[in-house]
């Protein structure tokens, strides 16, 4: 599929959506929400990780491994679209 014209938000939110499928979780999650609090779990943090380097085809550099850019969907498309900018 040809991702170039969906936004780093609307890939973040598809990823995401993904994840809460697999985990059978059914609150729904919106771009601010805490995914902690939405039932994602440490476990899931680090798969999210790895998605989303994947999705973007990018490294996330350890120092940026901070709940804080993980806590929400918002906060991930931060970091992708500075991580992107960096390159």
């Amino acid at each position: 599929m040809d991702n170039s014209s969906i936004s780093a938000g609307e890939r973040i939110i598809a990823v995401v959506q993904q994840m809460v499928r697999e985990r059978s979780i059914t609150r729904p999650v919106s771009s601010n929400d805490s995914l902690a609090e939405a039932g994602m779990t440490s476990l899931d943090a680090v798969r999210l990780v790895l998605l989303v380097e994947d999705e973007f085809n990018i490294e996330i550099p350890v120092n940026e491994l901070t709940l804080a850019n993980f806590r929400s969907i918002s906060t991930i498309s931060l970091l992708v679209t500075k991580l992107a900018s960096l390159t």
